[in-house]
């Protein structure tokens, strides 16, 4: 699996950019930032087709660069799970409209559930349901060692819990329950912030110990 990160938007938002390999021009996103312009010259310049949109939670810094992703490549699918479905269609919902920013995004293609595997562009990842930064919120793994962890899990610290839909206690069972188990050399990607590992999250994370 080839992989491209992308930070974007003013809130720093991790965009990952998977394909089968280096030459495949078919890619799957996770998560678009708050604004893709980013994104759409890193398509454009590599000549590459977004197959798909996995987004791993439904706040605006994660899905609101979709409404130019769809303006520039209209066939794209985007996924999420269904229980932040809802905030990615009503901005009331999301409280990063504090912007002032209304975001008009059409609702999604695919509502996700826990177990499910998605195989898009010739990339396979189960759907881990990790609720506690939002209801909704998911990992996404692929057996090639690598999870994409949203604002779930961070490098020494975990999403927070203080906003409409969030619960520490739940994240944290989140994280315990579905991603601890995963070997110690899995790499993580999250949502903000840099990479790193189940073995030292497992080790030094103040909140999983």
């Amino acid at each position: 699996m080839e992989i491209n990160h992308l930070i974007l938007g003013e809130y720093q938002t991790n965009c990952y950019i998977l394909r089968q390999s280096k030459t495949a021009k078919d890619c799957l996103i996770i998560d678009t930032g708050l604004q893709a312009e980013g994104l759409i010259d890193f398509l454009k310049e590599h000549k590459l087709n977004p197959v798909a949109v996995v987004l791993t939670h439904g706040h605006a810094d994660h899905i609101g660069g979709l409404v130019l992703l769809r303006e520039e490549y209209p066939v794209v699918k985007v996924c999420i799970h269904k229980l932040d479905a809802k905030m990615s269609e009503q901005t009331e919902d999301n409280i990063f409209t504090l912007g002032g920013e209304w975001l008009d995004i059409k609702p999604s293609d695919l509502l996700l559930e826990d177990g499910d595997v998605i195989e898009l562009a010739g990339i396979k990842l189960k759907v881990f349901h990790t609720p506690g930064h939002t209801p909704g919120g998911i990992c996404l793994y692929s057996d090639e060692g690598v999870v994409f962890t949203g604002d779930t899990l961070f490098a020494s610290s975990v999403g927070r819990t203080d906003m409409a839909g969030g619960d520490m206690r739940e994240l944290i069972k989140s994280i315990r329950e579905k991603l601890l188990d995963l070997p110690d050399e899995t790499v993580v990607y999250p949502g903000h912030g840099e990479s790193t590992t189940m073995a030292q999250e497992k080790r030094h994370n103040p909140y999983l110990q």
